[in-house]
């Protein structure tokens, strides 16, 4: 009977040590990750869209001046102006309005986007530079 009970303890722990162990969110679920292509980060194909998706219902220039303290993001021109600005927000540095507003964080690929799109110099372009169509 004592044997029985010990090898009924041994086959319960090692059955619940088997079935518990810890990995990363990244080895567990890869399609989360997947989605995020940094390879050629331009303005006008990967930073425009983050722009239209998170910050042009405020700060667009049909809605700036109602909803977005008058900083517009539609342009160029107006995202090179205000890029200091833009990057404190998006990365909820406290220097900054968090942005965007009433909302979550922007997720680690968008900001990863615009990242590495100012490490370019931030250039008006559409293809990366270096690359190719």
């Amino acid at each position: 009977m004592k044997s029985t009970s010990l090898l009924f303890t041994i086959l319960v722990s090692c059955s619940l040590l088997a079935g518990c162990y810890y990995d990363n969110e990244e080895a567990l679920y890869p399609q989360l990750n997947s989605g995020c292509d940094t390879t050629n980060v331009t303005y006008a194909g990967s930073v425009v869209p983050v722009l239209v998706g998170s910050c042009y219902s405020c700060h667009s220039n049909a809605n700036a001046a109602s909803f977005g303290d008058n900083i517009r993001l539609e342009s160029y021109s107006d995202v090179k102006s205000n890029l200091t600005r833009l990057y404190g927000a998006i990365t909820w540095d406290p220097k900054f309005t968090r942005m965007p507003k009433n909302s979550g964080k922007l997720d680690d690929c968008s900001i990863r986007i615009i990242e590495i799109w100012m490490a370019q110099g931030a250039p008006n372009n559409i293809v990366p530079q270096g690359g190719v169509r």
